[in-house]
């Protein structure tokens, strides 16, 4: 999802990019990965591989690190050895959700999951290099054309007439992933370096973005709102996951002199490729 939205957005700007698939690039195998860097002798490597499903690194905690954590460590090895530049994505479920406001760069992480735990130990390779030719973007919630995300199977869900009941007491950040394709372009043009908090603008529980996308696509389904609670006595085997997570960003605001556009306004462009690309 992300990788193609950071593609789209380098070639309409004139940059040359490669996609790889996990196939072509396992970053958890290093002869994957110096091959790819021997290969293809990039100048950017933006790491959009993840192990993304928080529940299942409860139970697959080896592979979240491997993928999440170590992977990152070697990049970061091997990109310092060959001059290249390294972008990674990290999470804002490595916050523990007892901020009274949104969540700046500096603040102290405190993961609750084996996911954010995961994410937090690729971060932390990177955070014990300051200095380094790398950026670190963390972001949330994220929403785009490529691959599934939360809008579009609520969306699908509705379509098909079974019901919604969804958490309305987790705030977040959801995020376009145009959106951060667009900042992490503006950061790279800007030869930055280091940590930034790239989302959307404006916080949202679950329960408004899953209003808010049957609303853009015009689908007239109800949704019921249930806590937490309610929801893990349901799935008892899910990850715990931050009650407030809404991210910071007024360094980038700042960096990139414009602010994030409220995620409202950008579901209404994802809602818009949606539709062109039905037709």
């Amino acid at each position: 999802m992300l990788a193609h939205a950071l593609a789209r957005t380098a070639k309409a700007r004139g940059h040359e990019t490669t996609l790889l698939t996990r196939a072509q690039c396992d970053v958890t195998k290093p002869e994957h990965v110096d091959r790819v860097l021997r290969e293809h002798r990039p100048k950017i490597l933006l790491n959009c591989a993840a192990f993304t499903k928080v529940d299942a690194s409860e139970t697959e905690s080896e592979l979240a690190n491997a993928v999440n954590g170590y992977a990152v460590k070697y990049l970061l090895h091997k990109v310092d050895e060959n001059r290249i530049k390294l972008v990674h994505f990290g999470s804002d479920f490595v916050f523990d959700g007892s901020s009274q406001r949104p969540y700046r760069e500096d603040d102290p992480a405190s993961p609750l999951s084996a996911y954010g735990r995961s994410k937090y130990l690729g971060e932390s390779a990177l955070l014990a290099h300051p200095g380094g030719n790398w950026l670190l973007l963390r972001t949330a919630w994220l929403f785009g054309r490529n691959g599934v995300c939360f809008p579009r199977t609520m969306v699908e869900l509705a379509r098909k007439g079974v019901p919604l009941s969804i958490v309305n007491d987790q705030i977040g950040s959801p995020t376009f992933t145009d959106d951060l394709a667009e900042a992490t372009l503006d950061l790279l043009d800007r030869n930055c370096t280091g940590l930034f908090h790239v989302v959307n603008s404006e916080p949202a529980s679950w329960f408004d973005l899953a209003v808010a996308a049957l609303d853009e696509f015009g689908i007239p389904h109800p949704v019921q709102p249930i806590s937490t609670a309610e929801w893990r006595a349901k799935r008892p085997g899910q990850a715990i996951r931050p009650a407030y997570s809404v991210l910071d960003t007024a360094k980038l605001a700042r960096t990139i002199e414009r602010p994030m556009r409220p995620w409202r306004e950008a579901l209404r462009g994802f809602a818009a490729q949606m539709r062109s690309s039905d037709t």
